[in-house]
């Protein structure tokens, strides 16, 4: 499954309301190492789907939940677990330890 967009608007039903993990990626189309981990998150959507939903919030396009959070420096993953925030990761990374943190949490 590919990574999915998230808003403002959906984050409640997307993130908060699913019934299995969700990782939240806060990006920007400016932010270098966004762009960077960009092909390992749709790599990892894929090949972990049936334990995680991977999506991705442009924090640009959409301010109010990242305000909320708290987002400061990008990217930031967030893993949410039944509606709260479990885990979060800052700053790029290679696949496979982005892929290694990921499953540790899961």
């Amino acid at each position: 499954m590919p990574t999915k967009a998230v808003t403002d608007a959906s984050f409640e039903a997307d993130v908060l309301k699913s019934d299995k993990p969700v990782l939240v990626d806060f990006w920007a189309d400016w932010c270098g190492p966004c762009k960077m981990i960009g092909p390992s998150l749709e790599e990892i959507s894929e090949e972990l789907a049936d334990k995680v939903t991977v999506a991705k919030m442009d924090i640009m396009a959409n301010t109010e939940v990242p305000g909320q959070i708290g987002v400061k420096s990008i990217p930031l993953m967030v893993l949410f677990k039944d509606g709260k925030p479990v885990a979060q990761k800052l700053g790029a990374a290679p696949k496979s330890a982005l892929k290694g943190w990921l499953e540790g949490e899961l």
